[in-house]
């Protein structure tokens, strides 16, 4: 039975999802491993047939058309299923892709398709206990029982009271209420055949804690024996090390995985970045895809990108995502209006794709615990928001921009339009920074015990930026505060300033520069502020913050809850008094809301339906005698541009760049509105017929007068760095895949086909890697390798001949042989 025109569309789709993780469909070749249209015993024909690594049949994948719901197939593909005695399932409409292992559960929405040892393992190593009447009853001491398991034995603590009062009176932990209601949720969803999950919790609310308990119960039920805990940031390895030995350190055993160790061999948990396992496609040669039962993402939608996507799904099993950026925070964007270019756009792609990859397609959560939920019962607290505009950056977040007129070098009149995205990149203004240190300094919130600025975060454009903010702060600190700071009132907190990670602990442990002098009783940090770029963002935990600033425009969802929410936990002051006898009882201790400056619209942004406590228009006048105004017609405003290195070709760069911006995507819209009409073009795209394509765009839609369309010219207003083709083009046209991969995806991707059909040697794996790209993009290169002329890679620019020596000849014959046989070398050029 051959698909239909409808159906053809979807297959180009799953056809290159299975070619991607090293599925051969050559019938010819001798790794093909997968039939199409294969006949079962029930006289049907299956779409698709993924055969073991001795020819039997593995899995089913039944295909449906892009318009159709791929779970429509679910018992036409069991029937097969069972016919063929496979136990997986694929289904796919070559845009949504569930796989269901029919032994253990549901279908689960994946991102790629598993690999032939993926389901290998899969069919040896995992299947999840099932026994309900063995599972743990969970209560909010189960992580308590953790802490201290052996009182729980003890007749005298079988009472409830009793046995609270013992763990409170050492100082474990209970579940809280929302805690224990997401952990009881999971359980559930195991218990009916759920394997994915996502908690959206917002920061503070403690994720690691949860994650904790939840990886209790894995391991104690379900057939788990050993948990991946990933992570985007090295700091973050060793937090939530600590967590989990300061709660399961009875029970478990935690390490931080590096590379060449092999103490994970014998932990229960493992701790690392996404980064260490994808660097040099490490995960597919060290682990087997059934060492980790259950994989959970710590900040899933940061965490689980193009490449560490692919880390994820290697592994069977259980997957949970950990999230504190709800989806519908994008929703005061339009989204009609964005463009693939824009960073809310990848934004966006991000949090649905991570919502679609936990199976949570509706964009409902597993288990959801917001900032409003915290606040309401007393766990969290929401910022008293300052939206702190001058009269420039008024005009920046303006629809028409800020509008600069002044003289260049050689005294011509010039004029240019910036908007918000240029602010300390290509337009400076002195004055517009100090203007923000002054209203902060002003209006920020002060210790209750020292009446000092209390403890802040000043989040800043760039790292250069956070250095003038930091000098700025730090001679205002002089003049108000004289002989108090010694310039370490505010400090640069960068990667590029040396020891600034061990900064970020000295600061939450309130040691940073030595202690605050004001009372010798009551410990607080000398420096009061911590100036940065993103240092200080996701799972920084310092509970007396009293100020966040926002000395910048944030595009990202996630970066500006993340931001906002370091201020978000509670915390009563009384804590850090050393001498507690000598505790003022009179003052308020109690941390009720923190103060969140906002100097470029970002909290209106990204939540517009919320009144704001405070609005403040700064002032054009001056505030003190001598200060210049801020206002665009002053003259001083030209000394502020100075700070621009090259302002005449800044000047010069920006308005081309927009205006061709412009024009190329309107010549790519009126492409797209002309072949519209031409439905013939739209059926030989969906069959893939490459030569009637050409044909038929070469007749009656390329170089006509009216719009002169040229395979080139759609690639300039695509912008893209590599030769397209017209399939390509059509494909995106057509809305059959939704963006034009760039030549460094295009490489990644044939890259890793490769590596999962061969996996070179470790040893040579990178100068493997660095032959296959050089020789797919360099011309030259290609033809001293096909003649046989090696001596003449000494002279050559790619520098390839010591990788070249370092590759066994074999390797090479075989990376040749395979780039021969599967890549078009012309779609690399």
């Amino acid at each position: 039975m051959v698909a239909s025109k409808n159906e053809a569309q979807s297959r180009i789709q799953i056809n290159a999802m299975l070619a991607q993780t090293g599925w051969v469909l050559d019938a010819d070749s001798d790794q093909h491993n997968v039939e199409v249209e294969y006949r079962t015993p029930i006289g049907k024909p299956a779409d698709y047939v993924l055969m073991d690594s001795d020819g039997f049949p593995l899995c089913v994948l039944e295909a449906k058309n892009f318009d159709i719901d791929p779970l429509s197939a679910k018992e036409q593909a069991r029937e097969y299923a069972n016919a063929l005695n496979c136990r997986f399932i694929i289904l796919s409409n070559g845009r949504e892709h569930y796989f269901w292992d029919i032994e253990t559960g549901n279908p689960n929405t994946i991102g790629e398709f598993p690999q032939q040892r993926n389901l290998e393992d899969r069919k040896e190593g995992f299947n999840p206990h099932q026994d309900k009447e063995n599972i743990d009853e969970i209560g909010n001491d189960y992580i308590a029982l953790s802490q201290m398991p052996d009182y729980a034995n003890k007749p005298e603590y079988k009472d409830e009271s009793t046995r609270e009062e013992f763990i409170f009176s050492n100082g474990l932990r209970f579940l809280r209420k929302y805690q224990l209601e997401a952990l009881l949720t999971i359980q559930k969803g195991v218990q009916e055949g759920s394997e994915r999950f996502l908690l959206e919790m917002a920061t503070g609310t403690g994720k690691t804690l949860t994650s904790s308990a939840i990886i209790k119960m894995f391991l104690r039920n379900f057939g788990v024996k050993r948990v991946l805990f990933l992570v985007d940031r090295l700091e973050l390895e060793t937090q939530a090390q600590k967590e989990f030995n300061k709660v399961l350190k009875n029970d478990y055993t935690t390490v931080i995985w590096k590379e060449n160790s092999k103490n994970w061999n014998s932990a229960q948990i493992v701790v690392s970045t996404v980064q260490s396992f994808i660097s040099d496609n490490k995960y597919k040669r060290i682990f087997k895809p059934s060492d980790f039962d259950l994989v959970i993402s710590d900040e899933a939608h940061r965490s689980l990108g193009r490449k560490s996507r692919r880390v994820f799904e290697y592994f069977v099993g259980f997957k949970l995502g950990l999230t504190a950026t709800p989806k519908d925070y994008l929703k005061s964007v339009n989204i009609s209006g964005l463009t693939e270019r824009d960073p809310r756009e990848l934004e966006r792609r991000m949090m649905l794709d991570t919502y679609t990859t936990f199976g949570c397609r509706s964009g409902e959560p597993t288990f959801r615990y917001s900032l409003l939920d915290g606040v309401k019962e007393g766990f969290l607290i929401n910022p008293f928001v300052y939206d702190a505009r001058t009269d420039i950056t008024t005009e920046l977040l303006s629809e028409e921009g800020y509008l600069f007129e002044g003289t260049d070098e050689d005294g011509n009149d010039v004029e240019e339009t910036f908007t918000k995205k240029d602010f300390e990149k290509k337009f400076f203004s002195e004055e517009t920074n100090r203007k923000f240190c002054e209203t902060f300094l002003q209006n920020a919130r002060k210790d209750p015990y020292t009446g000092e600025i209390g403890k802040s975060l000043i989040f800043c454009v760039s790292q250069k930026h956070a250095a003038k903010v930091t000098q700025i702060l730090n001679e205002y600190a002089l003049e108000m505060f004289p002989n108090k700071y010694q310039s370490d009132f505010a400090v640069q907190v960068t990667s590029n300033v040396m020891g600034s990670q061990q900064m970020t602990v000295d600061f939450a442990n309130n040691t940073l520069n030595g202690f605050s002098t004001v009372n010798e009783y009551y410990r607080t940090s000398k420096t009061r502020v911590c100036v940065t770029v993103g240092m200080m963002t996701t799972g920084y935990d310092c509970t007396d913050l009293l100020n966040i600033a926002m000395m910048r425009p944030i595009y990202s969802p996630s970066d500006f809850i993340q931001m906002k929410g370091r201020g978000t936990r509670r915390k009563d002051f009384s804590e850090d008094w050393i001498d507690k006898d000598e505790v003022n009882e009179a003052i308020n201790s109690i941390k009720h809301d923190f103060a969140l400056f906002d100097f470029f619209g970002n909290y209106e942004y990204f939540e517009k339906e919320f009144d704001y406590d405070q609005k403040l228009k700064l002032p054009a006048k001056p505030s003190k005698p001598g200060e210049p105004p801020i206002d665009i017609d002053t003259p001083e405003l030209d000394t502020a541009e100075s700070y621009v290195l090259d302002p005449l070709k800044s000047l010069e760069e920006i308005p081309l760049t927009t205006q061709g911006m412009k024009i190329d995507q309107v010549y790519f819209d009126r492409f797209i509105d002309t072949i519209q009409d031409h439905p013939e073009l739209r059926e030989l795209v969906e069959l893939g017929e490459v030569s009637k394509i050409e044909e038929y765009l070469a007749k009656k839609v390329f170089d006509k007068p009216e719009e002169y369309f040229t395979l080139k010219n759609l690639e300039i207003a695509l912008k893209t760095d590599r030769k397209l083709s017209v399939l390509d083009i059509l494909m995106y046209s057509f809305g059959f895949t939704d963006r034009i991969k760039s030549k460094k995806e295009q490489l990644e991707e044939a890259f890793d086909k490769f590596d999962n059909e061969h996996q070179p040697d470790e040893v040579y794996f990178r100068s493997v890697r660095y032959f296959f790209e050089t020789y797919l993009v360099d011309k030259e290169v290609r033809e001293i390798i096909d003649s046989r002329k090696y001596a003449d890679l000494n002279t050559h620019s790619s520098n390839l001949l010591e990788h070249f020596k370092a590759i066994p000849e074999g390797m090479r014959d075989t990376i040749l042989s395979y780039i021969k046989n599967n890549i078009e070398i012309e779609k690399f050029a």
